[in-house]
């Protein structure tokens, strides 16, 4: 049994999303120190983009008649979806930048999707927490509803294509504090945050009564 960590932000130790998640991961290692974690921060070390273009490449190449970088792309990849595919639980902190998924995280999805045959359920029945955050409100009634281009296409991406049994945990407004802009929205942003450190506390347990 091995948990698989997957994070995408690029804001380091100052992360709303890695923050979030270390709270699921605090929760199902104080009931489950024995379960081995597998990270990759895709944040601090994301795949080159050259990756997806050379797996797809060589892929349509005779083995014989690949070349190097097709190669190394092409095993990159393929380990890319092993790591998912191997997974018995996952966590993944998938943020929304600029109203849509991060480039990391897209660039790690499509070098799975190359590194395994198509169809494959890299994550069929996986118990998997999708914690993501955004910078302000997204919600109905908002000047930005709608305008999230994250979280859906990471659904139709983990459950529909892979079939991962996931759980969402999701904070709005992690820029009130930091944007005077949002100042007005302190109390409410405040609210939210314990909501949703709540929620990773509980999806954290959820997962390691489930690895029982």
């Amino acid at each position: 049994m091995t948990l698989l960590r997957v994070d995408a932000s690029i804001q380091g130790p100052v992360s709303a999303s890695s923050a979030l998640a270390d709270l699921v991961l605090d929760e199902f290692t104080a009931a489950r120190p024995e379960v081995p974690v597998v990270r990759r921060h895709l944040g601090q070390h994301p795949l080159g983009a050259e990756v997806w273009s050379g797996a797809i490449a060589g892929s349509y190449t005779p083995e014989e008649d690949r070349n190097a970088a097709q190669r190394e792309a092409i095993a990159l990849a393929e380990q890319v979806a092993d790591e998912l595919q191997q997974a018995s639980l996952a966590v993944l902190a998938m943020p929304l930048y600029n109203f849509g998924i991060s480039q990391h995280a897209k660039t790690w999805i499509d070098v799975a999707l190359a590194g395994a045959p198509q169809g494959t359920r890299l994550l069929e029945g996986t118990p998997t927490v999708l914690v993501t955050t955004r910078g302000g409100a997204y919600g109905p009634g908002t000047p930005c509803e709608g305008w999230d281009h994250n979280t859906d296409f990471l659904r139709r991406i983990l459950v529909d294509i892979w079939g991962a049994d996931l759980t969402v945990v999701e904070r709005e407004f992690t820029l009130v504090g930091v944007n005077p802009a949002l100042d007005e929205f302190t109390e409410m942003a405040s609210i939210m945050r314990k909501t949703a450190e709540e929620a990773a506390t509980s999806a954290g347990a959820d997962l390691a009564a489930r690895a029982a």
